[in-house]
Formats: structure tokens, C-alpha cells, sequence
């Protein structure tokens, strides 16, 4: 639907941030004095739909305004990944032309073959294991948060201002988060436990969006899933459908995969799952494909 026919605002969004920041508050407060256990996981769950929702915002919603915008998700809940980071390195990623790219895709976890031949046998180990959906979840938000930081270190040393900046706005946005929880009764290392669970929530929906794959339009995933998971995505798991329409707000990819569904699973050449479980089914204990990109050197798009 296009920007001028929904309005100047996306009610659907802007209620469900709200939900998101009450369900958090309440996770952070009520549910962790009544049972620590309930607060961690209820945060959880809201820390990986702020993500979905910050997902939103760098794709122009809820407002047309992009400070506006950006405002509505300032407070870091993650703790770990800064707002500007995730919004340059995602645009940045939805170069179709350059998915699954060991050097141009900032969100591969493919590598280059030459370079993963020369790495320790140990951190060969950890990112085989990683490539397992169990693995990703119980570390990968740690494999992840490592080497996003050396990448954006190494930019730093470099002269790059824009990842400086990036990192100098998250400091606030951080502390804002901080400040809550020092008051609050969950404890600060029971919220890192939150941070860390919503995280690894996310690691789901990333496991398996893109493959290898000699066409472009071949290597984005469809995941028709309409449970749970799919409203803490947002819809994402109809990633082909995003890539496609990366202005299409969250409510919108339902309808539109509904609607052309033949087309979209011709697009990708049948890189379809008919939910969740089927993806934990399959790839809880068994990769999905190689650490090395299976077709590097290769013709993009």
C-alpha cells in the first residue's frame, strides 16, 4: 500500500511499539519481582521485538519523518547493538546484487574459502557450530557481537567517522536503559540475561534468510509461519517478500505474499519452509550449508 494512501502515521506500528515498551516495562518491574524467571523471559521476547521494530524505523515507519522515527526507538534495549550500526550495515546488506558476499554483505556469515582454510582449528570448531540453529542460538549472539565489534574497531582506527558517531549516540541510549533497570527489581545481570535471550530469539529468523545461491533473487528465504515467532519478526520470516518490498511496512507482507504466493516461491526457486518448527526440525543439530561460500569465487547477481 503506498505511503500516501495509509497516512502520515502507521497505527498498527506505532501500537505496537507501545505494547513493546509496556511489556518490557512490566517484564523489567512486576513479572521480575514476582518470579524472576517470568520478568527475564517476557523482556526477552520484548528486546528481540524492539529489534523488529527498529527493523521498522530504518525503513521509514511508522512516521515519514526519519527523527522522529529514529526517536521512538532511541532507548538500546539490546545493550549491545547501536541503532545507527544496525541502520547502516542493513541498508547496506539490502544490496540484492551482493547478498551472501563474504566482503560486501555486512550480514553474511559466509566466508571466504582462502581465508577460513588459515583460521585456528578451534574457531573453525565454534563457527561450525554456529552454523547449527542450536549453535546459533546458544552462541551465536556472541560469535555475532565479536566480530561485529572487531569489523567496526577496525573502522574506527581507520578514520571512519560515521561508526564513531554510530557508537558515541549508543552510549546515551544505553545509559537511558541502565537507569531503568538500576531502579527497577530485576537485577542487572538477570537483564543481561534478557538481553542476551532476545538476541538469541533473533538468531532464528537470521538463521537461515539467505543461502548461496548463483541468482540473486534465488538466495532470500520464505518461511510461512503465522505463529508467535512470526509477530516477534514482524513478518520478516517472508524475507523474499521484504527484499522485494523493503518499503512495505510489517502488516502489509502478508497480504502481498497471499496475493502472489506462485510468484514469489518461482522468485526464489522453492527456498521455502512451511514454519518454524519444520526449520528446527530440520537444522536444530545439522548445518545448513558450509562456513566457506560453497560458490566463491562467483557471478553476482
Amino acid at each position: 500500500m503506498d505511503r500516501a494512501r495509509r497516512g502520515a502515521v502507521e497505527w498498527p506500528t506505532l501500537a505496537l511499539l507501545v505494547l513493546c515498551y509496556a511489556g518490557w516495562a512490566i517484564g523489567t518491574t512486576w513479572a521480575a519481582a514476582l518470579w524472576l524467571p517470568l520478568g527475564v523471559g517476557l523482556c526477552g521476547l520484548c528486546i528481540a521485538l524492539h529489534s523488529s521494530l527498529s527493523h521498522e524505523v530504518l525503513h521509514g515507519h511508522p512516521f515519514r519523518t526519519r527523527r522522529l522515527n529514529e526517536a521512538l526507538v532511541f532507548p538500546a534495549l539490546t545493550l549491545l547493538i547501536p541503532y545507527q550500526r544496525f541502520r547502516d550495515t542493513h541498508l547496506a546488506h539490502h544490496r540484492d546484487a551482493v547478498l551472501t558476499d563474504p566482503y560486501d554483505d555486512p550480514e553474511t556469515n559466509y566466508l571466504d574459502p582462502a581465508l577460513w582454510r588459515n583460521l585456528p582449528r578451534w574457531v573453525q570448531a565454534v563457527l561450525q557450530a554456529n552454523n547449527t540453529l542450536a549453535g546459533r542460538m546458544l552462541i551465536g549472539p556472541l560469535v555475532g557481537q565479536v566480530s561485529f565489534m572487531a569489523s567496526d574497531w577496525r573502522a574506527v582506527r581507520s578514520g571512519d567517522g560515521a561508526v564513531l558517531r554510530g557508537w558515541l549516540w549508543h552510549f546515551p541510549a544505553v545509559a537511558l536503559v541502565l537507569i531503568w533497570v538500576k531502579a527497577a527489581p530485576m537485577p542487572i545481570w538477570a537483564y543481561l540475561c534478557a538481553a542476551y535471550l532476545g538476541l538469541s530469539v533473533l538468531k532464528i529468523r537470521t538463521f537461515l534468510e539467505h543461502r548461496a545461491a548463483d541468482r540473486a533473487n534465488a538466495r532470500t528465504v520464505i518461511v510461512e509461519d503465522r505463529g508467535p515467532l512470526a509477530l516477534i519478526f514482524l513478518n520478516n520470516n517472508l524475507h523474499v517478500v521484504h527484499h522485494a518490498h523493503p518499503k512495505l511496512a510489517w502488516y502489509e507482507l502478508p497480504m502481498r505474499y497471499a496475493q502472489n504466493r506462485a510468484h514469489y516461491q518461482a522468485r526464489n526457486e522453492g527456498y521455502v519452509y512451511r514454519s518454524y518448527a519444520e526449520v528446527f526440525q530440520r537444522h536444530f543439530w545439522r548445518a545448513k550449508d558450509p562456513v566457506p561460500h560453497p560458490l566463491w569465487p562467483w557471478r553476482r547477481g
